[in-house]
């Protein structure tokens, strides 16, 4: 499966973004998808990940109650509506799919991942 993550930007705090994350070649719902991120100078981190029907979702504490993410099995991406962005939150944001049966927070237990996209959020 090939990855596509869009949405990135410049944002203000406060402000709001929508990622998506596009697979082509296979269908989507076949995976658990991640978003992880990664600032200047830090490791990939967790973000957030959704089981392959959806029902399970985890979060980072650092995004919990400001980070949603969903499936759309009719576009077949799976989004991560950023809302109350802070500067802390500007990183590359690469979603990653999984094709174990896991909902996994880890980034080495994911399988293909994306090109990643720019979150700059000013203060």
């Amino acid at each position: 499966v090939q990855l596509q993550a869009s949405g990135g930007g410049l944002v203000q705090a406060g402000g709001s973004l929508r990622l998506s994350c596009a697979a082509t070649g296979r269908t989507f719902s076949r995976y658990a998808v991640g978003w992880f991120r990664q600032a200047p100078g830090k490791e990939r981190e967790f973000v957030a990940t959704i089981s392959r029907n959806g029902g399970t979702t985890y979060y980072a504490d650092s995004v919990k109650g400001r980070f949603t993410i969903s499936r759309d099995s009719v576009k077949n991406t799976v989004d991560l509506q950023m809302n109350s962005l802070k500067p802390e939150d500007t990183a590359v944001y690469y979603c990653a799919a999984d094709e174990s049966p896991r909902v996994s927070t880890l980034v080495y237990q994911y399988d293909y991942w994306g090109q990643g996209t720019l979150v700059t959020v000013s203060s």
